[in-house]
């Protein structure tokens, strides 16, 4: 025994077996330190204490969505693009279409769910959740800072203006036919994108409808247009009918909707090309909603620092709407004065006029489109999706340059 119990046994081979409770050396007593070899890990184990639970384990390393085997999408969404997450970059909020799935929540959803997208028109929101599409060769598609295909929607764009030119100088007629076939398409576009958004508008009165608002506005000017929408809207009330009550506001006012945002707005294209010089105002027209897009765009890839509306369109900038009045008001003090023989005045007026109605419709159709959850009205054309994509700044623009010809150039 250690003859001084204030002063330590000494360690090692030296030191005295522990006792037992009788006084045997060899058996411990509860309480006592379990002796342990020099080559032994781990914590010392007392008699009579539970165990010490082990160290936790380091959590597994994160696994792509596409390596996790099963049938399953994650998918996370945002109110704000998170700070750490480059948001200089992201801009505006990732959006779930599930609304089962709170904002800014972590969600597994299986086969039968709908596929997570991003925000239509978001800065990087063109991403789908989807690789991107590679070409033949291997390579992926080139995309420009607006984030589409522009060989494709360039090319495009140049071979709709063609043959926009090409009919209106040929046979006006023939730009009547092309228009009647725009208008149809983009109803059906817009209709489908309602279904996906919950809604169900009858089809077949619009489309008959939009076909009959723009003969009238040919044949009777702007009170046979005004008549068509009437008689679209009768009918479509009518229509719904057939269908029982449910869901019967829902429905029939969608389609009224499509009626009114489509075809009604482009018969004010028609009422333009109906005087002896109905060529050069729809061409002035078109011109001056493409100055204001090219205008916008080039402006605010250059300069474009102050969102415009960030919760609808983040790509819209203070500065890309400068750019456009000042591209539609140069244009359009051009074409009043020389074509139209106009004061100068109201070349500037055309001008704001067509760059503010232009700005709007495309915020319009943003809006729309972030509401129903869906990227683009449709895929007919490369590089900027539906042609109701390309119609949305036109349309409400063709009423105001109606309009406002009439009083600065009347015929």
């Amino acid at each position: 025994m250690n003859p001084d119990p204030h002063r330590p046994e000494p360690p090692g081979p030296g030191r005295e077996r522990a006792r037992s409770r009788t006084g045997t050396p060899g058996v411990p007593r509860p309480g006592d330190a379990v002796p342990r070899r020099d080559d032994e890990d781990g914590p010392v184990v007392r008699i009579g204490q539970p165990p010490v639970p082990p160290l936790p384990s380091r959590p597994a390393p994160r696994v792509a969505p596409e390596d996790v085997p099963g049938p399953s999408t994650v998918g996370m969404t945002w109110d704000r693009a998170p700070e750490d997450a480059g948001a200089a970059l992201l801009g505006d909020a990732w959006t779930d279409e599930r609304d089962d799935v709170p904002t800014g929540s972590l969600a597994v959803v299986g086969d039968d769910a709908p596929p997570l997208t991003a925000v239509p028109d978001a800065p990087g929101a063109e991403a789908t959740g989807e690789p991107p599409q590679d070409t033949p060769s291997g390579a992926p598609r080139a995309t420009g800072r607006a984030g589409r295909d522009m060989a494709a929607a360039i090319g495009v764009g140049v071979g709709l203006g063609a043959v926009i030119v090409a009919t209106l100088l040929v046979w006006r007629p023939a730009f009547l036919a092309v228009l009647g076939a725009a208008v149809l398409i983009s109803v059906v576009e817009l209709s489908g994108a309602l279904v996906k958004g919950g809604h169900r508008p009858p089809r077949t009165p619009v489309v008959v409808g939009a076909l009959a608002m723009l003969t009238l506005a040919w044949t009777r000017g702007p009170s046979g247009l005004v008549v068509g929408f009437l008689l679209t809207v009768v009918a479509v009330l009518l229509w719904r009918l057939g269908d029982g009550p449910v869901g019967y506001l829902r429905d029939a006012s969608a389609a009224v909707f499509v009626a009114l945002y489509v075809p009604l707005l482009a018969g004010f294209a028609v009422l333009l090309l109906a005087p002896d010089d109905g060529v050069a105002r729809v061409l002035a027209f078109i011109a001056t909603v493409v100055c204001s897009d090219v205008g916008g765009f080039a402006a605010g890839v250059l300069f474009g620092r102050h969102p415009l509306a960030r919760s609808i369109s983040p790509k819209k900038s203070w500065e890309g709407l400068a750019g456009s009045v000042a591209a539609c008001v140069l244009i359009g003090t051009l074409l009043v004065t020389l074509t139209f023989h106009g004061p100068w005045w109201g070349g500037v007026l055309y001008g704001v006029a067509i760059a503010l109605t232009a700005t709007l419709g495309d915020l319009g159709e943003s809006l729309i489109k972030r509401d129903l959850g869906i990227k683009d009205m449709g895929d007919l054309l490369p590089g900027h999706g539906g042609l109701m994509d390309r119609m949305d700044s036109l349309l409400p623009s063709a009423a105001v340059a109606w309009l406002i010809l009439s009083v600065v150039a009347p015929v």
